[in-house]
């Protein structure tokens, strides 16, 4: 089941996301980060545990938000569950009227699977900076910006 998190699922959503962050696959996030969050994410939950997140965050004034943050689980993979998540960031995105989404990531080819396209980084606004600068790959960041326009 796909639904918004709530400040209960901070503590799992951390352990989902530092298992791939370790893995040098998503950027660290802190628990205090997850909390003051909480809002952006959505979770997928079987059996009570969560399997799946992705955040959803709304970038500066533009018209324009992210998709991060986005983790399965390694025994629930393959299953359409990450598109799933994305799809409900999309949706959301379409409701507030946001007309761009993006996404840096390692997976570029699962991002243009669902629509979206490369773009060069440099066309990004300088916020999305501001989490780079505590990757452990800045300045050499091997992720790819890619883009999607909401109808």
């Amino acid at each position: 089941m796909i639904r918004k998190a709530k400040i209960a699922d901070s503590k799992q959503i951390l352990d989902l996301i530092s298992s791939w962050a370790k893995e040098g696959k998503v950027l660290e996030r802190s628990l205090n980060d997850i909390y003051e969050n909480i809002r952006d994410f959505w979770v997928c939950v079987k059996q009570d545990k969560i399997i799946a997140c992705c955040a959803f965050d709304i970038v500066g004034w533009q018209d324009l938000a992210e998709v991060r943050s986005l983790v399965v689980s390694k025994t629930h993979q393959g299953a359409g569950i990450g598109k799933s998540l994305v799809k409900k960031c999309i949706d959301e995105a379409e409701n507030l009227g946001v007309k761009r989404v993006f996404a840096l990531t390692f997976e570029p080819n699962f991002f243009k699977r669902l629509g979206f396209k490369n773009i060069d980084r440099k066309e990004l606004p300088h916020k999305i900076w501001t989490d780079c600068i505590k990757c452990v790959h800045f300045p050499d960041c091997r992720e790819e910006a890619v883009i999607i326009s909401i109808k």
